[in-house]
């Protein structure tokens, strides 16, 4: 008892909820679900998305958070609670968001960065082509503003699960969803004529997100958009990093689980569905369907703030204050949730206090986040990876990816799949849900999910990330 009460815990399911949540809205959901829900035709992704969130995700969701209340232990130990065979899972669980966290605090600084420009009246500057590679191939400005992130996320896992990760989640989440939504609203009544007088508008790209678009669909497109759908939501949801294992540690025993799933279900898709109806309207409206095929940073910190200029200085000033400070609560509520899952580790492995642990895991960030950041420039190389936006030009961050996101991600959820599907038995997940007599209303589904379907589903993410297949 006192070792648990030493790792703290959540309040109530609200909490857990409001924070587990606040894992799964992170950068993915912005820049990257809206760039595939344009290129794999709207409203089909959506559906896929959608089926496979109810499913896949939640099968995900559901047994790592029951792992981490069933053993109340961080990732690291967890897994040998559960079965002496599933021990080296923990190990590679724990590894992932060691490797996620520094180029993830190194984004957030990006981030951070941008909303300093727009909130100076120096927006119009980021429009220019070479703002963005100027900024990040800088010596120091990458470094100070990586820094200052990491410095927020470390305030926030300083201060506990209660009065620091909870209370930060309840106050910024709802915060997040009234800027995301107002947003996305105003997108809608975007209206813009370019110089070849063809005038768009927000609500005609708003039906080129949400419409199924079925020109041409092939078998072989189909699959494409469903693998997309399935890397979109296993990348977004904070599953095999330890995240929800630790979460899940700190969730009090009397918490009904699977009603607390849905919950998270419910926010993390909805926040994504209205992230592209935050993004894409706008970016139709301006650029066009061309302009819909940027990802990532080009959308992020290229392609959105030249919308933004267009919209004149003020409005666009505006936009891009809230639209970045949006960004920016996104970003902190994940990298307190990954650094939460490091620190979780080694207080359980060496008996640490939180206080300790908070600033070793940071020390450790601190140093590969200036790697990262020195990646584009003093450390710059290029490296080749299959099957990733980077491809050719990869940098340290792009590798720090690809291994974390790409190749052990996927191993732990497989293994994690195969030992309680057919080894600890899916009635380890079940009995802990249905804990205090609540109902399962997806046990049957849980089942054949957990046995089957979901780590076949997995390898296939993990052999397309390989190059071993291509679609």
């Amino acid at each position: 008892m006192k070792e648990t009460q030493n790792r703290g815990s959540f309040t109530g399911s609200l909490g857990f909820v409001l924070a587990a949540a606040g894992s799964a809205v992170g950068l993915g959901n912005i820049w990257r679900f809206p760039y595939l829900a344009a290129k794999d035709g709207g409203g089909l992704f959506l559906v896929c998305y959608l089926i496979l969130a109810l499913t896949f995700g939640f099968t995900l969701l559901i047994t790592e958070i029951s792992i981490g209340r069933k053993t109340g232990k961080s990732p690291l130990t967890a897994y040998k609670v559960i079965h002496p065979k599933l021990g080296w899972v923990g190990p590679i669980a724990c590894l992932i968001p060691v490797l996620i966290l520094p180029y993830y605090c190194a984004i957030g600084g990006w981030v951070l960065k941008y909303l300093f420009v727009y909130l100076t009246g120096n927006g119009m500057d980021a429009v220019a082509d070479t703002y963005f590679t100027g900024f990040i191939t800088a010596q120091w400005s990458p470094i100070f503003w990586f820094i200052l992130f990491l410095g927020a996320t470390l305030f926030v896992v300083y201060r506990g699960v209660n009065k620091g990760i909870e209370r930060l989640s309840t106050v910024l989440m709802p915060i997040l969803l009234i800027l995301i939504l107002g947003i996305a609203v105003f997108s809608l009544f975007l209206r813009h004529t370019d110089s070849a007088g063809v005038t768009r508008t927000g609500l005609q790209g708003f039906l080129v997100y949400v419409v199924p678009n079925f020109d041409g669909m092939t078998l072989k497109q189909f699959l494409v958009v469903l693998t997309d759908a399935m890397g979109q939501l296993f990348y977004s949801i904070s599953v095999a990093m330890g995240i929800m294992i630790t979460y899940g540690s700190y969730v009090k025993k009397d918490t009904d689980l699977n009603k607390s799933v849905n919950q998270i279900e419910l926010f993390d898709t909805l926040v994504a569905f209205l992230a592209g109806m935050m993004i894409i309207p706008a970016v139709y409206t301006f650029m066009g369907r061309e302009g819909m095929s940027a990802s990532g940073p080009a959308l992020m910190f290229a392609a959105l703030p030249k919308v933004f200029g267009e919209m004149g200085t003020v409005i666009g000033t505006a936009v891009g204050i809230l639209f970045f400070l949006t960004v920016a609560f996104a970003a902190l509520t994940s990298s307190v949730s990954i650094m939460e899952a490091i620190t979780s580790c080694v207080m359980d492995q060496f008996k640490m206090e939180r206080k300790k642990a908070v600033l070793s895991v940071s020390l450790v960030t601190l140093v590969m986040g200036i790697a990262v950041c020195l990646g584009y420039n003093v450390l710059y190389f290029e490296a080749i990876l299959p099957n990733t936006p980077a491809g050719k030009n990869a940098q340290i961050l792009d590798i720090l990816d690809y291994i974390s996101n790409y190749v052990l991600m996927p191993v732990v959820s497989i293994a994690t799949c195969i030992f309680i599907g057919w080894i600890a038995k899916p009635k380890t997940v079940i009995d802990e849900v249905k804990r205090n007599g609540e109902a399962f209303g997806r046990e049957k589904l849980y089942i054949v999910m957990v046995k089957y379907i979901t780590p076949v589903l997995l390898a296939l993410l993990l052999l397309q990330a390989l190059g071993v297949i291509k679609l």
